[in-house]
């Protein structure tokens, strides 16, 4: 079947997302939002738009008329709003959130819905749990489970080392935050910055320290099965102390908004980037103890004739390979649906999850055989 898709957001993601789905035949896209600057650019490439204002309850449940699903593509904190409407709409939800209240919002939300619900389908989290549960159901027993996922500029110059890629409010939140882990066998809060490690990756020194919401519902799902499973954001080495002057030194911490003007005046954006997911599990497999990962680096790519980032790439295919796999009925209908129910096979053999491994998105318009 076909699906009317609303997206609430046009911002860079929201875009990126509006293209792809797009490019093919089964889904009709439309763009929302309040900023008519930003419509326009939507227009401009050749999307449709509507001009939506959020806080306007009765002007966004119009708009999810008839749709069959919206993607809340806006700031994290109005996920509420467009949760609700969604539901008493009877219209399937996404988001690309990684704020931990409000998926926990929709959670609750989603409990008696007659629609699916699907929050944090981007990258971390999204697709680091669909590739980490991928690990974890390997073992028997699992020891430790410990997800890195990392935006890297590939050419730092700065003393961060590190472009801005994505929402600089998104990056602030998830440095802020407390941080949900398991840690020997118990659902814990980790401080943000805490638990440094430094490793090698392809001949490449890199850093990994603990940072907010990367981990979905992961550690709920495997509560019981596994005894330590944590979320690190990967940067370059020398990144984590700056943050921590900044933050905890100079108080920044509670002054969000003004860490939020300092990155956005003072570090660059670049579409010179690459994302690399880093997932490794130890645990007991037919009575033996065993160490396995998974890896996966993307790169910035052309996709439907434009050059993208590979934040925006990742993100985007994290969000359209899931709705494309609900719209083929093998995701549940109704209800709340974790990451981890993707399976990983099937999400990279997607047309759209393929774009993790660097695959061209088929612009061909051929309709997908639906399930």
């Amino acid at each position: 079947m076909n699906w009317d898709v609303l997206i609430v957001g046009a911002g860079k993601i929201g875009r990126m997302v509006g293209v792809i789905l797009s490019e093919a035949a089964e889904f009709d896209v439309t763009i929302a939002d309040a900023n008519q600057n930003m419509l326009d650019q939507v227009s401009a490439l050749g999307l449709k738009t509507i001009k939506v204002d959020v806080s306007n309850e009765t002007e966004l449940f119009a708009a999810l008329d008839g749709k069959n699903a919206v993607l809340s593509a806006a700031p994290y904190f109005l996920t509420p709003a467009i949760a609700s409407a969604a539901k008493k709409a009877g219209t399937h939800y996404f988001d690309l959130t990684e704020d931990v209240k409000s998926t926990k919002f929709v959670m609750d939300l989603a409990k008696d819905a007659d629609s699916a619900f699907m929050p944090q389908c981007g990258l971390a989290p999204g697709f680091v749990g669909i590739a980490g549960y991928h690990l974890a159901k390997q073992f028997d027993s699992i020891e430790d489970l410990s997800m890195r996922v990392g935006a890297l500029p590939r050419y730092p110059t700065n003393a961060l080392k590190y472009n801005l890629t994505w929402s600089t409010e998104g990056l602030v939140n998830e440095y802020c935050n407390p941080c949900e882990a398991l840690v020997d066998g118990e659902l814990k809060e980790v401080a943000p910055l805490e638990n440094l490690e430094n490793f090698t990756l392809d001949g490449v020194d890199l850093e990994a320290f603990n940072t907010s919401g990367g981990l979905g519902t992961l550690c709920d799902t495997l509560a019981g099965r596994a005894q330590n499973v944590s979320y690190r954001s990967i940067r370059y080495p020398g990144h984590r102390d700056i943050l921590n002057i900044l933050l905890n030194d100079l108080k920044l911490n509670k002054r969000q908004d003004l860490m939020c003007e300092i990155f956005e005046n003072g570090l660059p954006r670049t579409r010179q980037d690459q994302v690399t997911v880093f997932c490794t599990a130890t645990g007991m497999i037919d009575g033996q103890f065993e160490e396995r990962s998974f890896v996966n680096v993307s790169h910035a790519m052309e996709v439907a004739g434009r050059d993208w980032s590979a934040i925006q790439i990742t993100t985007a295919a994290g969000v359209t390979a899931a709705m494309d796999l609900m719209r083929q009925g093998k995701l549940p209908q109704s209800g709340f649906v974790r990451q981890e129910q993707i399976n990983l096979d099937e999400f990279l053999d997607n047309r759209f999850g393929a774009l993790y491994l660097g695959t061209p998105l088929d612009t061909s318009k051929k309709p997908a055989i639906a399930a």
